[in-house]
């Protein structure tokens, strides 16, 4: 049951963040930034693909996916439909293994450090889950910014 419940809120979010990068007028306007967000819509969707893909594919499923984390941040003109492309793998991939998984590993150890030593998979799913939402609410403060009459 629980497994379902994080299962809904990330295919939600990355719903909602794919419909927020296919909402910005231009492809220029993916690269735009503005107020205190200092990265453009269009990194932030790199970035999500990227963390989610290895998250959830590399760390959890083994799907052998590798991460290229700085070029998440550096790269600029990648089109709108690559970075929906990479949103609807990271979909596919979350939910191939939230879909796989029991509620039981929930108290597991997750397993990759990088959220502390022996942190729990819950602990790391709360982590990634509010990661998203923290960088859809970005994404959406700036497609607002730019679409603003």
């Amino acid at each position: 049951m629980q497994m379902q419940t994080f299962l809904h809120f990330f295919q939600r979010d990355i719903d909602k963040l794919i419909a927020e990068i296919e909402s910005f007028p231009s492809e220029e306007s993916l690269w735009l930034t503005g107020g205190d967000v200092k990265n453009p819509a269009g990194t932030l969707g790199l970035h999500m693909a990227g963390n989610l893909q290895h998250f959830f594919g590399a760390v959890m499923g083994g799907t052998g996916y590798v991460r290229n984390r700085d070029l998440e941040f550096s790269a600029r003109g990648v089109p709108k439909r690559e970075i929906v492309a990479g949103l609807e793998t990271a979909r596919k991939v979350v939910s191939d293994v939230l879909g796989n998984m029991k509620d039981a590993q929930l108290e597991e150890v997750f397993p990759s450090g990088h959220f502390g030593e022996n942190r729990s998979t819950l602990h790391a799913l709360l982590h990634l889950l509010l990661h998203l939402s923290y960088h859809l609410g970005q994404v959406n403060y700036l497609r607002r910014l730019v679409t603003a009459p």
